[in-house]
C-alpha cells in the first residue's frame, strides 16, 4: 500500500474524531503499516512544540505517538488559537503569523491556505503508506463549506474516503448520520463511505435494526460500534467539559501509597491553555485533581496550580474579580504551595508589560515572585531539558512573555547548576515549561515537597511511569478499533477509496 488515506469526520464537535483517529493509527502501526496523522486546520489552546520548534495541536502530537513517529508541522499545518470571542492567533506551519477575526479568516484567508494544506498532505502521503486525517466540527456546516479546508474541502481535493463518527451517548445518532450525508452536495456525498458509532453502552444486538435501517436509507455501511470506555479522551481539543478526561487513568484510580491523599486545585482561568499539564498529577495514585473557580475551593487544597492561558492579563483580571487573587496571596503568605505554569507563572510575578497579547501596557501581577514579564512579538518555541529538585526535567515552551527574574532561586537549572527557567520563593514556584510534570522523577520529588509543606502523609508511588501509561492508553485505543470495527473494510477504504456507486441522499447542499 502506498499513500493510502482516510478522513475521519464527525457528526459534531467532540464526537470522538481525535481518539478514533489515534486508534486507527495505532491499529495500523501494529500491522506493520507506516502511518502518519494529519489535521489540516485545528482550533485549540492545547498545543505542543515539535523538535524543529514548530507549534501544532496536542491532539496531533498524541496521534503521532500513536503512529510511533515524531510529530512535525506537516501534520497540522494550520492551528487557530482563540484569543477572545471573535479572534484567533493563526499559526501556519508551526509559526504564528498574526491575529485574525473569524469573519476575516472565513472571508478569504482560509481558502488561500488550501494549497499549503494540500501540499503538506501530499508530502505525507509520499512518505507514508497511509495518512489518517481528522476533520473538524461537522462536514455538514453548510455555511462554511465554500471555504472549507479541513473536512469535505480536503477530502474532495485529495480524493479521500470519509468515515463519519457519531457519539451515540449524547443521543440522536441516527438522525445525525442521515442529516450529515443529506446536507452534502452530490460530489461530497460520493466520498462519504459510511459510519462509525462511538460510545455505545449496552447490548449491540439492540442497535442492529437501526443500523440496518440506516443502511437502507443511505446505502452506506456502519464500519463498527465502539463501546463506551472511561478515560480515553487523551489530549483532545478544548473546554472544561473534558476536564480530567485528559487524565491517563480510568475513573477507578489506584489507592494512595501513603496514608493521605494529596488534593490539587487548578484555577480554571479564561482561555486556559495546555491544561493537559496536570494529567501527570492525576495519573499519580492518591492525587486528586479538580478545576476550581471560587476562593473557598482553595481552602482544602494542598497545591494550587495556576495553568497556562492565552490571555494572561484577562486571566489576572478574572482572578481579582473572583476573589481568587486575594486567596492566592493569603495562601502564599501562609507558606502553602502554589505552582504557576507559563501564563500562570507570569501572573505570579510583580508586573507585566503587554503590548502584544492584550495591549494593556503595564499591569501589576500578584507579586508573589520577584519576576517582571515583558511580552515579545516573537513567540518562544523550544523543547528544553534541565534539572530540578535533583531530577532531570524535560518540557516545552510556548509563550510571548519574557521573564526577568529579580530574586528568589531558579526553579530549573542546567547540568552546571546555572538557572535555566522559573523562580521559587518559599513554597511558591513558577515555570514557563509545559509538560515538566511528565518527568517521573521530578514529579515525585515535587509532590514530596508539596506533601511535606501541606503536612500530608502522602507518598508518591515509586513506579508510576507517565510515558508507559500513555502507551497503554494508546494501545487500548488500538484494541477498540481491532476488536469492534470492521478492519477488513477499513483496509479497503484506506487502500482503494470510497466505494463506487454510493447513492445520493436528497436534498443535498443548498444551491
Amino acid at each position: 500500500m502506498s499513500g493510502g488515506g482516510l478522513l475521519v469526520a464527525g457528526t459534531t464537535s467532540d464526537a470522538g474524531k481525535s481518539v478514533v483517529t489515534a486508534g486507527i493509527c495505532r491499529w495500523l502501526v501494529r500491522q506493520g503499516v507506516k502511518v502518519a496523522p494529519f489535521k489540516a486546520q485545528n482550533m485549540s489552546l492545547n498545543s505542543f512544540v515539535t523538535r524543529e520548534g514548530a507549534e501544532i495541536g496536542r491532539a496531533q502530537a498524541m496521534q503521532a505517538q500513536a503512529c510511533r513517529v515524531e510529530p512535525t508541522a506537516l501534520m497540522n499545518p494550520v492551528l487557530l488559537k482563540p484569543g477572545g470571542e471573535r479572534s484567533s492567533q493563526v499559526v501556519l506551519l508551526g509559526k504564528a503569523v498574526g491575529e485574525m477575526s473569524a469573519r476575516g479568516y472565513h472571508g478569504g484567508r482560509q481558502q488561500q491556505l488550501l494549497g499549503t494544506v494540500l501540499d503538506c498532505l501530499a508530502q505525507l502521503r509520499g512518505t507514508y503508506d497511509a495518512v489518517i486525517c481528522e476533520g473538524a466540527g461537522s462536514p455538514a456546516e453548510i455555511n462554511l463549506r465554500r471555504t472549507d479546508i479541513v473536512n469535505m474541502g480536503i477530502a474532495r481535493n485529495a480524493g479521500l474516503p470519509v468515515l463519519v463518527v457519531g457519539d451515540i451517548d449524547r443521543g440522536g445518532v441516527f438522525a445525525s448520520f442521515f442529516g450529515t450525508v443529506a446536507l452534502l452536495s452530490p460530489e461530497d456525498q460520493a466520498l462519504v463511505a459510511g459510519f462509525l458509532v462511538n460510545k455505545f453502552r449496552g447490548d449491540v444486538t439492540l442497535l442492529e435494526p437501526g443500523l440496518d435501517m440506516l443502511h437502507g436509507l443511505t446505502g452506506r455501511h456502519t464500519y463498527g460500534v465502539l463501546p463506551f470506555r472511561h478515560g480515553l479522551g487523551i489530549d483532545e481539543e478544548d473546554g472544561l467539559a473534558v476536564s480530567l478526561r485528559g487524565a491517563v487513568r480510568e475513573s477507578a484510580v489506584a489507592p494512595p501509597v501513603g496514608e493521605d491523599v494529596l488534593r490539587v486545585a487548578v484555577c480554571a482561568v479564561p482561555l486556559m491553555s495546555n491544561f493537559t499539564d496536570v494529567d501527570a498529577l492525576a495519573a499519580e495514585p492518591g492525587v486528586v485533581v479538580r478545576f476550581v473557580d471560587r476562593p473557598e475551593e482553595l481552602a482544602d487544597a494542598d497545591l494550587v496550580v495556576l495553568p497556562g492561558t492565552r490571555g494572561t492579563v484577562r486571566a489576572l483580571q478574572w482572578l481579582h474579580e473572583r476573589g481568587l487573587a486575594a486567596a492566592l496571596r493569603r495562601r502564599a503568605a501562609e507558606g502553602r504551595p502554589v505552582l504557576g505554569i507559563c501564563g500562570g507563572y507570569q501572573i505570579l510575578g510583580e508586573h507585566i508589560e503587554d503590548e502584544v497579547e492584550s495591549r494593556a501596557g503595564h499591569v501589576d501581577g500578584l507579586g508573589l515572585l520577584p519576576v517582571r514579564v515583558r511580552f515579545a512579538r516573537e513567540k518562544t518555541l523550544t523543547r528544553p531539558t534541565g534539572e530540578a529538585l535533583g531530577e532531570r526535567v524535560e518540557g516545552y515552551e510556548i509563550h510571548h512573555g519574557v521573564a526577568d527574574v529579580q530574586g528568589g532561586t531558579a526553579f530549573i537549572s542546567d547540568d552546571g547548576g546555572h538557572g535555566l527557567d522559573g523562580c521559587r520563593v518559599g513554597r511558591t514556584w513558577g515555570t514557563h515549561w509545559h509538560g515538566s510534570l511528565e518527568s517521573d522523577g521530578f514529579r515525585r520529588a515535587f509532590l514530596r515537597e508539596v506533601a511535606a509543606a501541606a503536612g500530608r502523609r502522602f507518598v508518591p508511588a515509586p513506579d508510576t511511569s507517565f510515558a508507559a501509561l500513555r502507551e497503554e492508553q494508546l494501545d487500548r485505543l488500538g484494541d477498540l478499533i481491532e476488536q469492534h470495527a470492521d478492519t477488513d473494510a477499513l483496509w479497503r477504504l484506506i487502500e482503494s477509496g470510497a466505494p463506487q456507486g454510493l447513492p445520493f441522499i436528497p436534498p443535498g447542499a443548498p444551491a
